[in-house]
């Protein structure tokens, strides 16, 4: 249990450094994402449950691995055939890509909005330039990290519930941020997009049609 508070906290409290928690909003985008960890870690070095419930089929599948190893738990690599190591797998390795790269961005997107609003000003420089919604698409990249280093029953439920909660926040902000800018912000979503970032074709076509910039 010792295992679960420190490593949870460690990846709560990184997550909280990038974050200016000063609206409802961020304290629920934070408490979402630490729901996600704690259930990740939980598994991870408390209850092993999604082994628990699948032991049968497991030991079924594939006899002779030791499942309530902590090793065995990284269950893609151990399903996919790497006896080896599994920290050294592919699967962790993308985990590790994805974790890292969600908190970099994390950190460039919560420095932008931060001095953003600051200025009393929309966010449309750094990764905003490129989706409208830079930190909850960090969020999600850093959970999908995880799921492929770890994945558990309880965290592929919760996931597209994550998703969901994170898209209703948006489009709260989202609304917010229309009413203080007004047309600047219906010029923005115009030629931005929510999550998903255009290809470099789609980006010029939308700029130009917004009447922006184009390279």
């Amino acid at each position: 249990m010792g295992l679960v508070i420190v490593n949870s906290a460690v990846f709560i409290v990184f997550a909280a450094s990038f974050v200016r928690l000063r609206t409802t909003r961020d304290w629920r985008s934070l408490g979402a994402f630490s729901a996600f960890i704690l259930a990740l870690f939980t598994e991870m070095y408390g209850f092993p449950l999604t082994i628990y419930l699948l032991s049968g089929w497991l030991g079924r599948q594939f006899p002779g691995v030791d499942f309530w190893s902590h090793d065995a738990g990284h269950l893609l690599e151990t399903m996919f055939g790497w006896r080896a190591n599994p920290h050294f797998g592919l699967f962790h390795l993308v985990s590790n890509i994805l974790i890292f790269g969600g908190f970099w961005l994390l950190a460039k997107s919560w420095h932008v909005l931060f001095k953003a609003q600051h200025d009393r000003r929309l966010a449309t420089s750094g990764p905003y330039a490129h989706v409208r919604h830079p930190q909850y698409v960090a969020f999600v990249i850093i959970m999908t990290g995880f799921l492929f280093q770890w994945p558990t029953l309880v965290t592929l439920f919760m996931f597209p519930i994550l998703v969901w909660f994170y898209i209703r926040l948006a489009k709260r902000e989202e609304a917010a941020a229309q009413a203080q800018f007004g047309t600047a912000w219906e010029s923005y979503a115009r030629a931005t997009p929510a999550f998903i970032p255009r290809s470099q074709g789609h980006a010029r076509a939308a700029n130009t049609h917004s009447g922006g910039p184009t390279p």
